[in-house]
């Protein structure tokens, strides 16, 4: 286990577990989350023997989203956005190279839902909470989720989401596609577990050209899209 202020790194055969570690705020994400995260997400990025990553929360929730109590704690809005920028948190977790499972249980609220969109696989708890809050506190998600929710489930299921504010449980999660899988509580990390270690022994260079496929080629035209896929299928022939 590597030592972290708010998060665990743990690495057991080729699969990372990184555990969201604020559980008297609902694991909710300030600066050093954010710094945590991304020498965490390197550091399973980099090791050529981690193979799969489970994204979890400790206590009560997955992440009740970004914490409040650091805004406005930034120099200077400039450096803020600069910082942002350097740092690119959300686009490392999207762009990992290797398969990502958010295990989610209670409030996956702002960030947290948003981060959970950013991983590959999503499994849930049945106690399981999503939503996106922002719009009623004044401003809008900005970890992706304007983007990533409705490239995951029905544009007007991610509008009402976003626009309301109104959070789904797990049952409507699993319903409208947002998680993949629902579970009891109590089987949730074992749910993660036994997705991450058959993933884990299936040939890595294949699971990534096959996520690259998937994610390059959102955004292109069909035609463009079959072009990139004959290219990664090359490639790996």
């Amino acid at each position: 286990m590597s030592a972290f202020e708010t998060i665990r790194y743990e690495k057991d055969g080729g699969v990372v577990r990184v555990t969201l570690n604020r559980p008297d705020v609902l694991n909710a994400v300030n600066l050093q989350m954010r710094d945590d995260l991304w020498e965490g997400f390197h550091a399973f990025r980099d090791d050529p023997d981690a193979r799969v990553l489970i994204l979890r929360g400790d206590g009560k929730a997955f992440s009740a989203g970004a914490d409040i109590g650091d805004f406005g704690t930034a120099p200077s809005l400039v450096e803020a956005r600069r910082a942002r920028r350097e740092r690119d948190l959300w686009a490392l977790l999207l762009h990992l190279p290797k398969p990502t499972i958010a295990a989610v249980h209670g409030y996956a609220l702002g960030a947290g839902c948003e981060m959970s969109l950013l991983c590959d696989l999503r499994v849930a708890a049945d106690d399981a909470r999503f939503g996106l809050p922002e719009v009623g506190l004044g401003y809008i998600p900005s970890a992706g989720g304007t983007q990533t929710l409705p490239r995951t489930v029905p544009p007007g299921v991610a509008r009402q989401m976003i626009l309301t504010g109104d959070p789904i449980d797990a049952a409507e999660a699993f319903r409208v596609g947002l998680v993949h899988r629902v579970v009891p509580n109590e089987e949730l990390d074992a749910a993660a577990l036994a997705w991450a270690e058959t993933l884990a022994g299936s040939d890595a260079g294949v699971l990534a050209a096959a996520k690259a496929a998937v994610l390059r080629g959102l955004d292109l035209p069909l035609a463009d899209g079959l072009a990139l896929e004959s290219r990664l299928a090359a490639q790996l022939r």
